[in-house]
């Protein structure tokens, strides 16, 4: 059997599957952010799962940072009471077993590889599109971590061909950079906009909303999504080439998208017969989870 780990800010997520992938257990807790705390609830929380399912499972944890290859610990978490601790370590000494843990999108991107919308593909490639923008890589039903521990991490990578004209003006990144795509092409960027076309009440179910419903400065706003996006995931394409592109995250229930995008990211791909597939995820917020308990596999 398979336990996977879900953290985030708020809450722990635990479930177990089996290799066929039924959901045999899940529980969901509060996070607590303090880290003697925080490794206490994880092995409760195992024993309780190994209770109700009796058996002895392998573990597998997805959260929103990664472990630096240099050190072995944990960093860019936003849960931060983790960072620059040796997770991985102090978990397999406690539960006197191996713990695999992997960045959140490369959980997502695995879920999906596994079983899900892409589980057809020998590349895929899956981007979460939500607050902000990950990014994970899976070939052969294997997670691409890559040296640095950074495969996927698109979300930083400049806008392509940013332009003022076309883009607006220059958008500042909390990493330090200027104009990385998840200041666009995420919920948020959708929303900053919005703001700087004067519309500072529409979010970016709102402006959605107002798109299908034909408003001027929605539909704008859309097409100027759609274009970078486009030219986002075009570098992709052109340096990976995956079977299949998954997305995840809220803009990933967007309908239209699966229409719009691939014609439109075609248009920037070195190729003259670009033929690229963009579904949506199978598991939506059940994916990372998911993903976190196939690691057991990997």
């Amino acid at each position: 059997m398979l336990i996977g780990f879900d953290i985030s800010g708020t809450k722990i997520e635990i479930c177990v599957l089996d290799k066929s992938g039924n959901t045999l257990f899940k529980h969901r807790t509060p996070t607590p952010h303090e880290y003697e705390l925080f490794l206490s609830t994880l092995c409760q929380l195992v024993a309780m799962a190994e209770s109700e399912t009796q058996t002895h499972c392998q573990i597998g944890i997805g959260l929103p940072g990664a472990i630096s290859p240099a050190t072995g610990l944990i960093k860019n978490a936003n849960c931060t009471f983790l960072n620059g601790r040796d997770l991985k370590a102090d978990l397999c000494a406690r539960l006197q077993r191996n713990v695999v843990i992997a960045n959140d999108a490369n959980c997502f991107a695995l879920s999906e590889a596994v079983d899900g919308a892409a589980k057809d593909g020998n590349v895929v490639f899956g981007a979460i599109l939500g607050t902000g923008c990950g990014g994970g890589i899976v070939i052969n039903k294997q997670v691409l971590v890559g040296a640095n521990a950074v495969c996927g991490e698109w979300g930083h990578n400049p806008l392509p061909s940013f332009t003022s004209e076309r883009d607006g003006p220059t958008r500042h990144c909390y990493c330090g950079r200027d104009n990385c795509i998840e200041l666009f092409i995420s919920g948020s960027g959708l929303t900053k906009s919005a703001q700087l076309i004067g519309q500072q009440e529409w979010n970016a179910a709102e402006i959605i909303t107002r798109y299908q419903q034909q408003d001027p400065q929605a539909t704008k706003l859309y097409q100027q999504l759609i274009d970078q996006m486009a030219r986002s995931f075009a570098c992709i394409v052109n340096v990976l080439d995956p079977d299949v592109i998954v997305l995840g995250g809220g803009l990933s229930n967007v309908a239209s998208l699966y229409v719009d995008l691939p014609r439109a990211t075609a248009n920037y791909v070195f190729s003259d017969s670009a033929q690229i597939v963009f579904t949506q995820a199978k598991y939506g917020d059940s994916s990372g989870i998911r993903g976190a308990a196939w690691l057991g596999l990997n």
